[in-house]
């Protein structure tokens, strides 16, 4: 005789508040109208900065005023250069999707909606400070002032790639611009930006590193390793999450479950944590410097949640309209980075919309003509490629002899 089911499980699985067909509906999340929280001493005990890791840095109001504690005293030419860096960016992100779509290159991530992040962060930080990135960065490369040539070349794995192909796109490296190796594996970059800092310091120098995770990822071990060394040690070191509300296709309170926010995972370890508005480029900015300058002092370091929206798909194996209503980007409270810092310069009397126009027209010319190099060098199905032989190269100092056998069994197999 079968059993009567008496009980059902009580495991609980978070659930996205939409899913595909809904109306997206965000008036669960409160955009604060008069900009708080304060900004405290930047060498603060930790504790004081509790209430930051719930609130909302902004500086921005939509009508493109400033207002509250944290107005960076950027001028007009810096603000500029910003916007032209993130739609530079996006410039770039278009173009290289597109080609991707066309079969030139095997894999791309956008990082559309997220400009202000990066681009935001980097021009807050020194030449000699040192990025511990993930794969949605590219603002700061673009900011850094990297060659985008050698961007496309590494995307489409060809003859001028500087990798030699032994990385997949948008996985850039670039000693020389401080941006360290990007690696698939999440998390890892958390960990050794922290020791990274911490050689800094027992080196007695004030360079910082600065690393970045998407939200989802802070489910990984590694970024509970970091906050415990960056805590006992105090690391010179900036620890961001992009929050972006999506890791792949579980939305942010897989990772977060019930919790309050991202930020509230540093207080936990005893760390400064500030909560920003990631669409806010001049919050971005200056809360970047808030906590550098703190990690300079001495004051160790701090956790900053960049709560942000990740507007198109994670990348372009990912479809979002299989998890997410498809308008769910368009209704997003914080509106759009580009839109928000062009229209802030456009009200201090240092932009105008012809001026936008041109702009936008310039970097669409600019990547077009970048990537025409680029493609020349070759793309992934045609044109000159990476020496197959480049793959035995530059791995071992002193190759093992395993590796040297499989070398002869390749070239017998060429032929």
């Amino acid at each position: 005789m079968a059993k009567t089911k008496t009980n059902q499980s009580r495991m609980y699985v978070p659930e996205p508040p939409f899913r595909p067909g809904d109306t997206p509906d965000y008036s669960h999340i409160s955009v604060p109208a008069d900009h708080t929280p304060p900004r405290p001493d930047p060498m603060c005990d930790d504790h004081e900065t509790a209430e930051h890791a719930l609130k909302l840095i902004r500086v921005m109001r939509f009508n493109g005023d400033t207002a509250g504690e944290w107005i960076p005293g950027l001028t007009a030419d810096v603000k500029r250069k910003m916007l032209h860096d993130m739609m530079l960016t996006r410039a770039m992100d278009e173009r290289m999707f597109a080609m991707q779509r066309q079969g030139k290159m095997s894999f791309y991530m956008k990082s559309a909606g997220e400009e202000a992040v990066s681009v935001g962060h980097a021009q807050a930080l020194r030449d000699d400070d040192m990025i511990f990135p993930t794969y949605r960065q590219q603002g700061i490369l673009i900011n850094r002032g990297a060659s985008m040539l050698e961007m496309m070349n590494q995307c489409l794995s060809n003859s001028g790639d500087p990798l030699q192909g032994k990385n997949i796109p948008v996985l850039y490296s670039f000693r020389k611009h401080g941006f360290f190796s990007i690696s698939g594996n999440l998390g890892t970059q958390l960990i050794q930006a922290v020791g990274w800092a911490m050689a800094e310091a027992y080196k007695n120098k004030d360079s910082i590193a600065s690393t970045f995770t998407g939200e989802g990822a802070t489910a990984e071990g590694d970024f509970h390793y970091a906050l415990n060394f960056a805590s006992t040690y105090r690391a010179p070191c900036i620890i961001n999450v992009v929050n972006n509300q999506w890791a792949i296709s579980s939305f942010q309170g897989i990772a977060m479950g019930e919790g309050e926010s991202f930020a509230a995972r540093g207080t936990g370890y005893g760390l400064a944590t500030l909560r920003v508005d990631g669409n806010d480029a001049l919050a971005v900015y200056a809360a970047t410097s808030w906590a550098a300058e703190r990690a300079r002092k001495g004051g160790g370091a701090t956790v900053i949640e960049h709560f942000t929206y990740r507007k198109e798909g994670h990348s372009t194996s990912d479809d979002p309209s299989k998890y997410r209503p498809a308008n769910e980007a368009e209704v997003w409270p914080f509106g759009d980075p580009v839109d928000r810092l062009k229209t802030h310069l456009i009200k201090i009397g240092e932009w105008d919309e012809e001026r936008h126009e041109a702009q936008a027209k310039e970097a669409k010319l600019f990547v077009r003509e970048t990537y025409k190099k680029a493609e020349a060098l070759g793309t992934v199905d045609s044109g000159p490629q990476v020496d197959d032989f480049t793959m035995f190269e530059q791995v071992y100092a002193d190759p093992p002899q395993m590796l040297l056998e499989q070398e002869e069994m390749f070239k017998r197999e060429l032929g």
